[in-house]
């Protein structure tokens, strides 16, 4: 092997999670910072909760509300057509009406 192409290794680096768990593992980097380990991920503890930290479950949920609200929207525009349809005239109350 070539001597001093290889990054230093240590045996000894820690790891640092957003929920304030730290451990030591072997790394090219002597700390490491995450945001989710196995204290707090949601798999490992059996509670459910979102892992978000860009807002796309916030930004989802606002495209669920607005599309329920569309469809209702949507249901009630088609019964007022139906209703308008069922109230056809006949060709006699058509005529008298010019």
């Amino acid at each position: 092997m070539k001597a001093n192409i290889h990054p230093k290794f240590y045996d000894d680096a820690t790891v640092v999670c957003a929920c304030g768990n730290t451990f030591t593992i072997g790394s090219t980097k002597q700390s490491i910072t995450v945001e989710v380990c196995n204290k707090c991920h949601p798999f490992y503890t059996g509670e459910q909760r979102f892992l978000d930290t860009k807002g796309r479950v916030d930004s989802f949920q606002k495209k669920q509300q607005f599309a329920a609200i569309y469809q209702q929207q949507l249901k009630s525009k088609k019964s007022n057509k139906q209703k308008e349809e069922k109230q056809t005239k006949s060709l006699r109350e058509l005529l008298m009406q010019v």
